[in-house]
Formats: C-alpha cells, structure tokens, sequence
C-alpha cells in the first residue's frame, strides 16, 4: 500500500498565500493527527494574524484582474480543477482517509462529490445574467449588471475536507471573486491539496489562498475586521455561527452560513420497510454519522415500529470496525477523542434516563477514536441526544402513532437543516414537506447532497443556498442602471 502522504509535498504543507508556499511569520508548526491511531502524520504551518492580513494582500491584489477573466476562461480552469481532482482521486481518497479517518470508499466518494462542484460551476460561470427592461412607468430603461461581491473568507470543517471548501471555493471564482481558506486544523491537508491542484491546472496567484492554523479565533477575526473582506462563508456549529455573524455585522458583511443539525428521520406504517432501511442506513451511517446532515432522531410509526428496530439494529451491529485504510471496513475513526467522549456521554445519559442500548454503546479499547454502530429505544424525551447534534454513529428510535404529533416532535428544535420522510402515500409526503420546518427533506431517501441542489437550511441551521443555480448568486452583487431613454 503506498503512502497517503506522499500526495503532498512537505514543501506544499505551508501556507499559500499568492504566488508562494511559505511558512508562517513566525515559524510556528502544529501537528496533524491519524485519528485510527493516535499518532502525528505531518506538520503544517501555523499562521497568526500577520499571515492573514499577507493573504487577504494577496487577495485583494489579485481581485480585479480576476474579476475581468472572461467567464470563459474562468469556466475552463474550474473544468480543469474537476479533472485533476478525478485524475487522483485515489492519492486524495487515501490522504482524507489519513487525516480524516473516514473508510477508504467514503473519501473516494467525497472526492467525487467535491469535484463535481468545479464541474457544475464551471457551468455556471458562463451563465451569470442581468436584464434589461423598460420601466413600468416608460421613458427609461432598467438595466442590472451582476458584479462578484469581492474578496471572500471561508471557514471549512473537518467532516468533508475538500467538498466543503469546493462547495465555496468553486461558485466564488465562477463569479469572479478571490478566496482565502481556513480548513479545520484537524483535516488541512486536503486543502492544502486541492490548492496544489489549482496551482497546477493554471489558477492565477492571489485567487486561491489557504491559512493553515490553530488560531482561528484570532486570523479569521482579524480578516472580517478589515474592510477589504467583503463575504464570509461558513460551515460548522451554530454556536460558532452565532461568533461570526457577530463579527460579520461590524463590515455588513455577506454572509453564507451552514449551520447545525438535528434531523428527524420519520418512517410510515405505510413506508417500503427494505427502502426505509436502505434510506435510514445512509441517512445515519454516512460519513460515519459525522455529518450536519445525519438522521439524528429516527421516529417509527407504531406497526412497525418493532420490525423496523429489530432489522435496522441488526443492520447496525454487522458493520465492520477499523481503519479506514484496512480492507472491509465499513465504520472508520471518528476525529478526536473530544468527539468520542460526547458521544459516551450522551449514551450514558440516555441509559441513565431509561433508554435500552441494542447494540453497541461500549467504546472499544486500544488506540484511535473509534465508537461502534450503537442503537436505542425506549429514549425519553428529555434525552440530552434528542436535543443535542449527536455528530456520530449512534441511532435513538422513538415511537409515534399520528402525523400531527411527529411533526410537532421533528420541529421541536432550534435547528432546521434537513428531515427525511419515508412513505409510500404521495399525499402523506406532500403534507409532511409541507409541515416540516427544514430547509431540505429526503422522501423515501437517505442520502440528498447533490452540486446541482440547493443546500441549506432554516431557523438556526443556516443563511443561504450552496450549489445549483442559487450558490453562485450567493457571491454576486446587483448593480441597478436606470437609463433615461423617453
């Protein structure tokens, strides 16, 4: 088996900032960790405020050059980005695998699912529109020109390494608009890859740059202070949301934010129980449950409430426990011990409340962050885990006997991101769409994520659209012309 690290050099572990790959001002490093194994597997640069303020210089110098490209040309560089990413996806796979701990098949199908943001908005690039009209009143015209917004800075999670960052890296430069990156210190390889991949397809310096650091606090408060910062997109807790719509509201900045999750998977009486099963298994066990988009709350309708527990439960204890590297496995590491402590306890407190552990509960012993496919009912209302984003693999199963009292159950949440319903009555599905208070819903679905898609949710789980025709707008301003023409 070859060296995920041998994807990246270790002079393309540094920070990339305009035309260079430099080490941060102060010389200071931090450590990225294997979560199957506890152990260091590289150093990266550790950039402080002053790197930031170099890379939005960077930026900024390099806006309205950018900004001019002809869509075109932009559109033909995002194509390149594209089939670069699937030329080595199997390099990349391996390196989130590494850094991220997801099984092998999960990282390759991240990376196809990141790369075809750089498709789709490839597409995009060349189908920015105004308009133009004749005033409802006459003697003039109305005119409005889409211009990018300006310099952008993105903050990405440590769940999907490079589909986050493509998700805003790819409608950003479409639009014209220069990027600066700061990937959680958990997983900042992967962008450190895909901006070597950029690089090399021809991107222009200052349009791409990424900061590596463990001081987010202080480098992303310094660029949202600073004038020259014009948006800001981010994808992680809400509570960290909250931060930086705060921060964002000093400048008026633009801001996208993809926030927190709670989603209620809902399975009918009426429901095809094999498709409920395939649907809640991937709603659930996608990216090992670290996902803002997991089923956090499965509600069964009674009839089958016990046939679907006892078939999903069994689902759940057969799959396979390891590192994401190793052949056959099915659930890898999950990214810190942080993780796998909330989780333990949140198991406990729902055992302590009266829940029934079916299968797992039980952290294993031995090195890495691992936590097995756990399943419980009987899980009382007032369970931290029905109210808290579980962000692991772990399934609660409630019961319910009428439509009005799961949905009243499901938005009984601060959260609003994504609900899945599963129903073989057209009629049902259209009410519970409708009733629903989330900004996405799978019907007889598991798995929604799709670049052409509008992602995004309500309530506190977010501001804004990512992909489809909508994700581009999010880094355009409207220009309004009133040309006087009797």
């Amino acid at each position: 088996m070859s060296d995920p690290m041998n994807a990246l050099a270790p002079e393309h572990r540094r920070l990339r900032i305009g035309d260079a790959w430099r080490d941060a001002a102060s010389g200071a490093t931090f450590a990225v960790e294997n979560p199957a194994t506890g152990k260091t597997i590289a150093e990266v640069a550790d950039a402080d405020v002053v790197d930031g303020l170099a890379a939005l210089d960077a930026a900024s110098t390099a806006m309205a050059e950018w900004a001019a490209t002809p869509p075109r040309k932009r559109s033909e560089l995002l194509t390149a980005t594209y089939r670069a990413l699937t030329e080595r996806s199997e390099e990349l796979a391996r390196l989130i695998t590494l850094e991220m701990g997801k099984p092998l098949a999960e990282a390759r199908a991240e990376v196809a699912y990141g790369a075809e943001f750089f498709r789709w908005f490839a597409e995009e690039a060349v189908r920015v529109e105004g308009r133009y009209s004749v005033a409802p009143a006459g003697g003039y015209r109305i005119l409005t020109v889409p211009k990018p917004v300006g310099p952008c800075v993105f903050v990405t999670p440590w769940n999907f390494p490079l589909a986050m960052g493509a998700r805003k890296i790819a409608p950003a430069l479409a639009a014209g608009c220069t990027t600066i990156t700061k990937p959680a210190a958990q997983t900042p390889l992967t962008m450190l890859f895909l901006a070597r991949v950029m690089e090399e397809v021809g991107v222009p310096p200052g349009v791409v740059n990424v900061l590596t650091t463990k001081r987010s606090g202080q480098v992303v408060s310094a660029l949202l202070a600073d004038s020259r910062t014009r948006k800001l997109s981010f994808t992680g807790s809400t509570e960290v949301g909250r931060v930086l719509l705060r921060q964002a509201a000093d400048n008026v900045l633009r801001t996208s934010m993809e926030l927190g999750g709670n989603a209620a998977l809902i399975v009918c009486a009426d429901a095809d129980l094999d498709v409920a099963l395939d649907g809640a298994m991937v709603a659930k066990m996608r990216n090992i449950g670290e996902s803002c988009i997991a089923a956090n709350r499965i509600y069964v309708e009674e009839p089958v409430r016990e046939e679907f527990t006892a078939r999903f439960a069994e689902r759940m204890g057969a799959l396979s426990v390891g590192h994401g590297l190793d052949d056959g496995v099915d659930v890898g590491a999950l990214i810190d011990e942080a993780s796998v402590a909330k989780i333990d306890e949140l198991v406990a407190d729902a055992v302590d409340r009266g829940a029934r552990v079916l299968v797992g509960g039980e952290r294993p012993a031995g090195p890495g962050h691992f936590y097995p496919p756990t399943v419980l009912v009987d899980v009382p209302e007032d369970a931290r885990m029905l109210a808290t984003e579980i962000f692991g693999p772990v399934a609660p199963i409630i019961s319910f006997t009428s439509d009005d009292e799961v949905i009243a159950k499901a938005n009984d949440t601060e959260h609003g991101l994504v609900g899945y319903v599963f129903t073989s009555d057209l009629q049902r599905a259209l009410r519970f769409t409708e009733g629903l208070d989330t900004g996405m819903i799978g019907i007889n679905r598991g798995l929604i994520s799709d670049p052409s898609a509008p992602f995004g949710g309500v309530k506190q789980s977010g501001i804004g659209k990512e992909g489809s025709h909508e994700g581009i707008r999010e880094y355009l301003d409207l220009t309004y012309a009133a040309i006087d023409l009797p």
